[in-house]
């Protein structure tokens, strides 16, 4: 068995070097013959392309294949790196947005302001809200101006559209103001065009009911709502909003302010009123006023000469 397997490999070795001699020779004799310039070969390549190529296409699918894969890999490789590019340009436009839609709303909510119609005998000084209550039994607004800028307690207030409350408590630069929708507002109004009087009584919600209606049946969803001057609380004429029925059917008012977006506040001067000279003297007293003593000249009786 030995001796067999020793002559195998003696017969296979010489075989495979021929082999590759054979190779090495017919590739040198293939390049030799595609290197040599000269017609008649030329010819020859030409027919050997013509007779072999056509028949070896499918031996080169394969190949091709291959070629398109890597290069849709690599089409596809791009296309991740353009939309990470794409994201990332997108979240900065997205803050861009965001900053042009804020100057936006800051832009027309001045706009407004510059737009209200008021008296001409009205002035006013604009102000910007710092801060809020914060709380849910208190509804009022703090204002960057005060007394240095001529604010006098108790002037009203209105944003771009409607009348938003009242300077209650005056500092030297800030000023405080009561909202239309605090439990202590009690805002003399009528209802237009029916011409009824009324109390727009804040409840601490975004719709303030109203009262003392003396004829409801002749009230509408949707009539205005506007101050009626009355007893010197607020100018008359100022827009308040429209009324509205809730759900239990009582009447409040849709308030034409927007008080999800409260930044500048226009505080009307109005010096023909009567001035409030204490922070309490904007809330009326629950208490019926006394009726005053009589003097001690109506007092005493009447003499007669005798």
């Amino acid at each position: 068995m030995a001796r067999d397997r020793t002559q195998t490999e003696d017969y296979v070795a010489p075989l495979r070097r021929l082999l590759v001699a054979i190779l090495i020779g017919i590739l040198l004799l293939i390049f030799l013959l595609w290197r040599i310039d000269s017609p008649r070969v030329e010819r020859f390549r030409a027919m050997i392309t013509d007779r072999f190529v056509p028949s070896l296409e499918w031996v080169m699918t394969p190949v091709t294949g291959t070629i398109n894969l890597v290069r849709d890999f690599q089409s596809y490789q791009r296309v991740i790196d353009q939309n990470k590019e794409l994201r990332r340009e997108l979240q900065q436009m997205k803050a861009w947005k965001e900053a042009a839609l804020q100057l936006e709303q800051e832009n027309a909510r001045l706009l407004d302001l510059n737009n209200v119609r008021l008296d001409p005998r009205l002035t006013f000084v604009t102000g910007v809200v710092l801060a809020d209550s914060g709380s849910p039994f208190r509804q009022s607004v703090l204002l960057n101006i005060g007394a240095r800028d001529g604010i006098v307690d108790g002037w009203a207030t209105m944003d771009g559209i409607g009348l938003v409350g009242r300077v209650s408590g005056v500092g030297e630069t800030t000023s405080r103001v009561i909202l239309l929708t605090d439990s202590s507002s009690r805002i003399p109004v009528t209802i237009q065009p029916s011409g009824q009087s009324a109390l727009v009584v804040g409840d601490n919600t975004v719709a303030p009911h109203i009262d003392f209606l003396e004829n409801p049946d002749q009230v509408r969803p949707g009539d205005r709502v506007v101050s009626s001057g009355d007893g010197d609380v607020f100018p008359s004429g100022l827009l308040i909003g429209q009324v509205a029925f809730d759900p239990g059917g009582r009447l409040r008012v849709r308030l034409a302010a927007d008080y999800e977006r409260l930044e500048f506040l226009r505080v009307l001067r109005d010096h023909g009123q009567e001035k409030i000279e204490q922070l309490g003297d904007l809330i009326v007293s629950d208490t019926p006023l006394t009726e005053a003593p009589e003097s001690e000249t109506d007092a005493a009786p009447e003499t007669t000469n005798e």
